[in-house]
C-alpha cells in the first residue's frame, strides 16, 4: 500500500513534522533501505521491534521498515515508567528496541541485562547502539524481500493496563489494511486529500491506526511531537489539517484554545473520538465553536478494533449513544452465563468480525494460552464490557465489567454515577470505584476534581446525585484529588484508585 502511494504521488507529502516535510517516494524508500538493515541484522518473520519514541519522522520512518520486513511492531509509550516498559520488553522479547537520543537512559536502563535486544538510535550512536541514519544510509533501496512464511502478524499493542497488568494483543497485516484502508476510511470518509492532525501518542492501536490509513489512502500526516492545545490549533491552521483524532481528555483540553480561535479551525471537518465516553456538554461547546465539525464518536478496544460508530448526523439526536456497530461486526449483548439478554437489558459486549485477526478483531494475546481460551468463546471476542441496545439497534455504553459494584445485592455501574456527578457545576472529572463495606458487601468511592478552587461539599454531591439516580447509587466516600491517575491513552487508572482507597480505608493513609 506504501508503495503504491509512492508511485501514484512520488512528490505527494506523506509526513509534516515542524520544518520537516517527507514525501511518499522518499518515505518509501527510507523505509525500504531500513527494512533490508534490518533483515541483515537478522530479523526473522514475527520478531518484535519496539519503538520507544515521540511522534516523529523516525518513528513513522520505522514503523514502515518493520512491517515491510515481516516484523511486528511494538509500540511503547514515551509516558510510561521504567518498571513498565520492562515488563513489555521482558514479555514480548523484542529482536530490537529503537529509540531517540533524548529517551536513551531510559531506554537503556529498560534492556539492561538483555542481552539480545539490539540498541538502535535515531540520532548520533553512542556504544554499542545502531545509528538509523547509518544503517538507512548503507542498505538496498530495492523493496525487501521477506521469507513466505504465511505470517501476517504486524502489531503487539499491550493493552492500556486500566484494571493491571497489560497484555499484548496481536493485530495483523490485515486488520491493518482491511479496518484501516476500507472499513474506517469509508465510514470516516477520508480520502487521500485529507490532512490528519497526529496530536495524540502514535505508539498505541489508534496511533498505528494513523500509519496505517496514511500508507492505505495516500494521505498526509501532520505530526505533533507533544500535544500543546495552542499549537494543535496553530498546526490546523497553517497546514490546513482537515481530520484529527482525538480521546476526550484531548478534546477538554482543546477546546478552550479552538474557542478562541474558531476561524483558525476552518479547514477542520472531521473528528474522531475514542478511549472513554464523550461528555455531552462537551459535544454542546464543540458544536458551537465548529459548526461545520463533523464528530465521529466511536466505541472502540485494542483487541476488538472498532465496535461502533455514532455518525455526525446521529450526535444531536443521540447524544448518549456510541452508535450503531460497525460495517461488518457483530455485537451479541450477553448475561454471565453467556446467554443474550433481554431488549434493553445490560450485558457484555461480545464481538465478531470474521476470523480473530482477519478483519478487525485481533488474532490472539501474545503467548497468553489460557487468556486466549477465555476471551474466545466460539469465535466469539468478550470485550470485558457492559452495554445495552436501545431503540433502532443503537448501542449505549454502561460500564467495565470489572468496575460493576455490587452493594446490597444490587448493580451499580460506575458510569452512571460518574455522569451523574459530572452533571454537577463544581465538579470537573470524576471517577467512581467499589470499596469494601461491612453492611452492604460494596459502597460507592467517588474521586472528585473539583472545577475552581472551592470543591463543593460532600452533602451537595450527595444531594445532587439524588436528583439524578436512585438512592442507594449515591456514593458513601469522597476524595477530592488535583488529578486524576490515568495511563499512557489518557483513560483513568482505577487500579491506582482502588490502591489509594485501600490505604485510605485501612487508616495507613495519613
Amino acid at each position: 500500500m506504501l508503495s503504491l502511494a509512492a508511485r501514484r504521488g512520488p512528490d505527494r507529502e506523506a509526513i509534516v513534522a515542524g520544518r520537516r516535510r517527507v514525501g511518499f517516494a522518499e518515505l518509501e524508500s527510507r523505509a525500504n533501505r531500513l527494512g533490508n538493515a534490518l533483515l541483515g541484522l537478522g530479523l526473522a518473520p514475527g520478531d518484535r521491534v519496539a519503538l520507544y519514541m515521540p511522534n516523529c519522522i523516525a518513528l513513522v520512518e520505522a514503523m514502515a521498515a518493520v512491517l515491510k520486513a515481516g516484523g511486528m511492531i511494538l509500540p511503547i509509550s514515551t509516558r510510561l515508567a521504567g518498571p513498565e516498559i520492562r515488563f513489555m520488553l521482558e514479555d514480548a522479547e523484542p529482536f530490537a528496541l529503537i529509540y531517540t537520543p533524548a529517551l536513551r537512559e531510559a531506554a537503556r536502563d529498560a534492556a539492561a541485562g538483555m542481552g539480545d535486544v539490539r540498541l538502535m538510535v535515531a540520532g548520533k550512536p553512542q556504544a554499542g547502539e545502531h545509528a538509523l541514519e547509518s544503517l538507512i544510509g548503507a542498505a538496498a533501496d530495492s523493496p525487501p524481500v521477506r521469507a513466505e512464511t504465511g505470517n501476517d502478524d504486524a502489531v503487539l499493542c499491550y493493552t492500556s493496563g486500566t484494571t493491571g497488568r497489560p497484555k499484548g494483543a496481536i493485530s495483523t497485516q490485515r486488520n491493518l489494511v482491511i479496518n484501516q484502508g476500507w472499513m474506517n476510511a469509508v465510514e470516516w470518509r477520508l480520502t487521500a486529500a485529507d490532512r490528519t492532525l497526529v496530536a495524540t501518542p502514535m505508539a498505541h492501536r489508534t496511533g498505528v491506526a494513523r500509519i496505517a490509513s496514511s500508507f492505505c489512502l495516500g494521505s498526509a500526516l501532520v505530526l505533533q511531537e507533544r500535544f500543546d492545545p495552542e499549537e494543535a490549533v496553530r498546526l490546523i491552521a497553517e497546514e490546513h489539517v482537515s481530520h484529527i483524532g482525538v480521546v476526550p481528555t484531548i478534546a477538554r483540553l482543546l477546546l478552550p484554545a479552538i474557542e478562541r480561535a474558531p476561524e483558525a479551525c476552518a479547514t477542520l471537518r472531521t473528528m474522531l473520538a475514542t478511549g472513554e465516553a464523550f461528555p455531552v456538554e462537551l459535544k454542546g461547546r464543540l458544536f458551537a465553536a465548529l459548526p461545520q465539525l463533523g464528530l465521529h464518536s466511536f466505541y472502540s478496544q485494542t483487541e476488538a478494533g472498532t465496535i461502533s460508530n455514532l455518525r455526525p448526523e446521529e450526535q444531536a439526536r443521540l447524544p448518549d449513544s456510541c452508535g450503531l456497530p460497525f460495517q461488518g461486526v457483530e455485537v451479541r449483548l450477553v448475561d454471565a452465563a453467556l446467554d443474550d439478554v433481554a431488549a434493553g437489558e445490560p450485558g457484555e459486549v461480545l464481538v465478531r468480525c470474521g476470523e480473530p485477526g482477519a478483519i478487525s478483531v485481533m488474532r490472539e494475546y501474545f503467548r497468553r494460552p489460557e487468556e486466549n481460551r477465555a476471551v474466545f468463546v466460539d469465535g466469539w471476542l468478550r470485550t470485558g464490557d457492559v452495554a445495552r441496545r436501545g431503540e433502532g439497534g443503537y448501542l449505549y455504553f454502561v460500564d467495565r465489567l470489572k468496575d460493576m459494584i455490587v452493594s446490597g445485592g444490587l448493580n451499580i455501574y460506575s458510569r452512571e454515577v460518574e455522569d451523574a456527578l459530572l452533571r454537577h457545576p463544581g465538579v470537573e472529572d470524576a471517577a467512581v470505584i467499589g470499596v469494601p463495606d461491612a453492611e452492604f458487601g460494596e459502597a460507592v468511592m467517588a474521586f472528585i476534581k473539583p472545577a475552581g478552587n472551592q470543591a463543593p461539599s460532600e452533602e451537595a454531591l450527595i444531594e445532587h446525585c439524588r436528583q439524578h439516580i436512585a438512592g442507594y447509587k449515591k456514593p458513601r466516600h469522597f476524595r477530592f484529588v488535583d488529578e486524576m491517575p490515568r495511563n499512557s491513552t489518557g483513560k483513568i487508572a482505577k487500579h491506582r484508585l482502588r490502591e489509594a482507597a485501600s490505604l485510605a480505608i485501612s487508616g495507613r493513609e495519613r
